[in-house]
């Protein structure tokens, strides 16, 4: 544990003194990001931010995970680490796109989705090879239930969904990035739970990491983690929930995302079947605004729902 939290540590106070030059270096090469069309009307009138936040975020932990495992790991820290980035890449390719374009159109989503879907893949054909099976772990249920070949689309899901369900949250100061981070809690104390300490180890650097970034990220945000960030996060969650069989528990866990992510499928759903909207705007987070909310306030919210989820999580799993 102790080396864990060192680890932590190291990560944060790399991040927290990387990013004021990280920063000045996109300001001086002018890299923003563009401002989604169906933005609100006030985040468009924002000052452009640097984009690529998640580039640190996400080099710094597993730079110090490698070093702090002596330059050695087993297959499924090894595995984490090829997720995190390779997630990370495609959000890389879609923010550069962006920023070079100058408009927010970036990779095609078809590309994009079909891009987590091959990752997800080789995710799941490489846990196999390392001794994973096809069984999910139900709370309340004593024993895990086997699924067979349904795993591999049960795997695509997870890791497309989570992904994608933190890039839908990624839209205030602060919020993808604080919600990332406490979902990120509970799993680090179920490795720990489990025995798995380069796992342990390595959310921590995550969540030191993390911590550096929302330093810079709080409003008003001087960087904003861009698609690099939010893929990565989303898809290395999914995947430790996969790796400790917490999978059903992950769904509670990032209720947030989760939250986020229905609202949007309802209000999709409901355009196309009856052109009529369920709520006032998706993402969610964008109604509160248009109640009136102020954005920190909602961004508070959105932290105060992730905690409530955190410790429904920790309750389910104690109880289970």
């Amino acid at each position: 544990m102790v080396i864990g939290i060192v680890a932590m540590f190291v990560s944060f106070v790399v991040a927290l003194v990387v990013y004021p030059k990280f920063i000045k270096a996109l300001q001086k090469m002018d890299v923003k990001q563009q401002i989604s069309e169906y933005a609100l009307e006030e985040f468009k009138n924002k000052k452009k931010t640097p984009t690529f936040g998640g580039v640190i975020f996400v080099l710094v932990p597993i730079l110090v995970a490698i070093i702090f495992n002596g330059f050695k790991m087993n297959a499924e820290l090894f595995l984490l680490l090829f997720i995190y980035f390779a997630y990370a890449l495609i959000g890389f390719v879609d923010d550069y796109k962006i920023v070079k374009e100058g408009k927010n159109d970036g990779i095609s989503p078809r590309a994009k989705f079909l891009s987590q879907l091959v990752l997800a893949v080789v995710f799941y054909v490489i846990y196999q090879a390392i001794g994973g099976d096809n069984t999910i772990v139900i709370p309340f249920v004593d024993k895990p239930w086997d699924i067979g070949l349904l795993y591999l689309p049960f795997v695509m899901l997870v890791l497309s969904g989570t992904s994608n369900a933190v890039n839908l949250t990624d839209g205030m100061d602060g919020l993808a990035g604080g919600t990332a981070l406490i979902a990120f809690v509970p799993f680090a104390y179920f490795a720990f739970a489990d025995g798995n300490y380069g796992m342990f180890m390595f959310i921590l650097t995550i969540i030191g990491s993390l911590i550096a970034y929302l330093v810079y990220n709080r409003k008003p945000a001087q960087i904003i983690m861009g698609d690099v960030g939010s893929l990565s996060l989303g898809a290395v969650l999914g995947s430790i929930a996969i790796l400790l069989h917490k999978e059903i528990l992950l769904v509670v866990v990032g209720g947030v995302f989760v939250f986020e992510t229905l609202c949007v499928i309802i209000q999709r759903t409901s355009w196309k079947l009856r052109h009529k909207r369920v709520f006032r705007y998706t993402p969610i987070h964008y109604s509160f605004t248009l109640s009136g909310w102020k954005e920190k306030d909602v961004v508070n919210f959105f932290y105060i729902l992730g905690l409530i989820f955190m410790v429904i999580g920790f309750a389910l799993n104690a109880l289970s």
